[in-house]
């Protein structure tokens, strides 16, 4: 490292920063900033479509929320873009705070919305234009999150990033016990001020949020590149350029990643209403499922640090080409038991083993000067092809044949594609095995510093 580069660290000479320091900033932040995000895919689930397109039929009326709920995610790009550019130029944390407070603002906005009895066309309009803005912040904030964790973690890397999605968990869990206890109020008190309730309270807990992300420190990793000057101007293009394997890689994974995520709650939700079920039962099972989850991804992110990133990764994606069919039939008993074993094997299993190894996979994929753009690319793009139209794909083959049986063919699917995306990338385990000694020199040069990764 240079001279200027020591002497910039040195700067920050008597902070403190620990890998669990950054763990619960990265969880609370995440679990905030998805909670807003998976409120929208519950409230298209239940109730956009009546509020919001209500001269359709029920399946019609869900498509269209579901149309609603895709626009976030092709708005996600935009984000990631945007911010991955400015973040690997200008640091992780600064890009975390803007997307929590982009995030929690339009949240509380959607509350206030007009619904189509109130303001007609113009409601589903204004309804759109949060949306974008809802996508946006997401689509920045997942590759920031990781890296605030990643890059504060030389050692166990695997076992602390996991953290991150279990944020992510926590903040469906929350947003779906939100819906769950409103729904229980009569009917018409809940389509006409209920459901609101859970979107105006995202401005207390984005102000709680933010007071936790401020006091973290800048990670050790990007402030030896920026006092080295080995950032680039346009991050981007150089990911771009330099990286497209392992951004097209980062795609393939996600596919049955995302697009499994969103199959297993928000359309099982739709489904479930589909085949007589009742919606609290639903949401409860889901919030039982993610809670199992949250435990399970964190055993799959610290088996990543010992058998390596790829084979837990690869447990995952067969699963879901395994347990499509099964997943679909359990729910169409309308059992409640078969319902439960469906969404814990489909999330502690299959879902947990990916995204418990995905993120410091992805991490150690790129470069550190272009990682929060290639990652942010990569992650957002596969959101939009793979989650943003999930819902929207397995409505409307719902409402075309009337059966399970072609979206658990669309799943399977997905989850070839993610098997085969995963086999041909590098274990990168072993990669930083090799490279620990770098690790451990960026790690005892920032302690000498002041910085204690």
């Amino acid at each position: 490292m240079t001279n200027q580069a020591f002497s910039a660290v040195g700067a920050g000479a008597g902070y403190r920063s620990t890998p669990k320091k950054a763990a619960v900033a990265s969880l609370v932040g995440s679990a905030l900033e998805w909670y807003d995000f998976f409120l929208y895919g519950t409230a298209a689930a239940l109730i956009i479509g009546p509020l919001f397109f209500p001269s359709s039929d029920s399946v019609t009326g869900t498509l269209e929320a579901f149309v609603t709920f895709a626009v976030g995610f092709a708005a996600r790009p935009i984000g990631g873009l945007i911010f991955g550019h400015f973040g690997d130029r200008l640091g992780r944390k600064k890009m975390l705070v803007i997307t929590l407070m982009m995030m929690g603002i339009s949240t509380a906005l959607i509350g206030a919305l007009p619904t189509h009895a109130q303001a007609g066309v113009i409601a589903p309009i204004l309804l759109v234009l949060v949306r974008i803005v809802q996508g946006m912040a997401v689509g920045g904030e997942w590759g920031g999150s990781v890296l605030l964790i990643a890059e504060h973690s030389p050692h166990r890397r695997g076992f602390f990033t996991s953290f991150s999605q279990v944020g992510i968990m926590l903040g469906f869990v929350l947003s779906a016990g939100m819906f769950a206890l409103f729904n229980q109020l009569p009917h018409h008190a809940f389509m006409s001020w209920g459901w609101r309730v859970p979107f105006l309270v995202s401005i207390l807990l984005t102000v709680g949020g933010l007071a936790i992300r401020m006091k973290i420190e800048e990670t050790p990793e990007f402030k030896v590149l920026q006092a080295g000057g080995q950032t680039h101007r346009y991050p981007v293009v150089e990911a771009l350029r330099t990286q497209p394997k392992q951004i097209a890689i980062t795609i393939g994974a996600r596919m049955a990643e995302n697009g499994g995520s969103y199959i297993f709650l928000v359309f099982a939700i739709a489904y479930g209403k589909h085949v007589g079920m009742d919606a609290t039962t639903l949401l409860i099972a889901a919030i039982v499922g993610n809670l199992v989850e949250m435990a399970t991804v964190v055993l799959w992110g610290s088996l990543s640090d010992t058998l390596g990133r790829r084979p837990i990764y690869l447990i995952g994606a067969i699963g879901v080409v395994v347990w499509a069919f099964p997943f679909f039939a359990l729910i169409q008993t309308g059992e409640t038991l078969n319902l439960y074993i469906a969404l814990l094997v489909a999330l502690g299993v299959c879902h947990g083993a990916m995204i418990g190894s995905q993120p410091t996979m992805f991490a150690e994929l790129f470069r550190k000067d272009v990682r929060y753009s290639g990652m942010a690319i990569g992650h957002e793009v596969a959101a939009v092809i793979a989650g943003g139209i999930a819902p929207l794909i397995a409505t409307a083959l719902l409402a075309k044949y009337d059966t399970y049986w072609p979206i658990a063919i669309y799943l399977a699917i997905l989850g070839l594609i993610t098997v085969t995306a995963v086999a041909v990338a590098p274990e990168t385990l072993s990669a930083r095995r090799h490279g620990q000694q770098t690790d451990d020199d960026l790690a005892k040069t920032s302690q000498a510093v002041g910085i204690d990764s």
